[in-house]
């Protein structure tokens, strides 16, 4: 059964009585549709080995974490970011002593994540396609565009999607750019993601719906404190087929 959460203590019937009027429904893609943060940690724990004689596992961690952050506004999201943090990372944990050969590891680290099977979600496709029927789809995801258009065109999910877009921000401003473009009113629109600072406070900060289906990891950076989240009005499912429950 989904669960609720209402600015004005709204009941989970009220909200779902908000969805008759929704005409769009956007996706987020990884981690919703598609496995993408499990192999995120996968490669840190490979680089972790990598440079376990200069520290800690949890140490690596958390310097490469910052290195992230630090990067963001200069590479963006995506594989191809997270490689050129590691470099960065493996050249200040070593105090700049690593060599080629650890170089040459964390590139194929990079090319293995981007070689990597696209694995669908349980009910992703049945999903889909019982909404592409009643609804325009719409993909809203952030990332690398060429990995982006690469693992879409793998999932083989692409003829579901009217129109796909890839964000640098998943924000107010751009998702309020997207649904001018669209021609689409807030109230009319529906997001669904895993992710409560990505796909879904920014959504409901806006007026428009949102259904968060969390994912069993999350990266640091996606994580919002309760005082954040609470007394937000979207729904909270377990799975993506609960999602049927409340649109058909």
């Amino acid at each position: 059964m989904p669960k609720k959460y209402g600015s004005k203590r709204l009941k989970l019937d009220e909200l779902i009585k908000e969805y008759k009027n929704i005409k769009v429904i956007g996706f987020d893609a990884d981690d919703t549709l598609w496995v993408n943060e499990t192999y995120f940690r996968e490669a840190e724990a490979e680089f972790a080995k990598l440079l376990s004689e200069y520290e800690t596992p949890n140490k690596i961690d958390q310097e490469l974490f910052k290195v992230e952050i630090r990067n963001l506004d200069l590479y963006g999201y995506g594989i191809k970011a997270f490689v050129l943090s590691m470099v960065e990372s493996a050249l200040e944990l070593s105090n700049y002593n690593v060599g080629s050969k650890t170089f040459e590891a964390i590139l194929n680290i990079g090319k293995t994540m981007l070689n990597k099977p696209v694995e669908l979600l349980d009910g992703v496709e049945e999903v889909l396609e019982i909404l592409s029927k009643k609804y325009r789809l719409i993909l809203a995801t952030k990332g690398d565009l060429l990995d982006q258009e690469r693992k879409l065109e793998k999932s083989g999910l692409t003829k579901y999607f009217h129109h796909i877009e890839v964000l640098s921000h998943k924000n107010e401003a751009n998702y309020s750019k997207l649904l001018d473009h669209l021609d689409i009113e807030p109230s009319q629109f529906l997001m669904i993601g895993n992710s409560l600072k990505s796909d879904v406070l920014p959504l409901v900060n806006i007026k428009s719906n949102a259904i968060h289906i969390p994912f069993h990891t999350t990266w640091a950076h996606e994580m919002v404190s309760e005082k954040e989240s609470n007394e937000k009005a979207y729904i909270l499912v377990n799975s993506l087929r609960d999602v049927l429950k409340l649109l058909n």
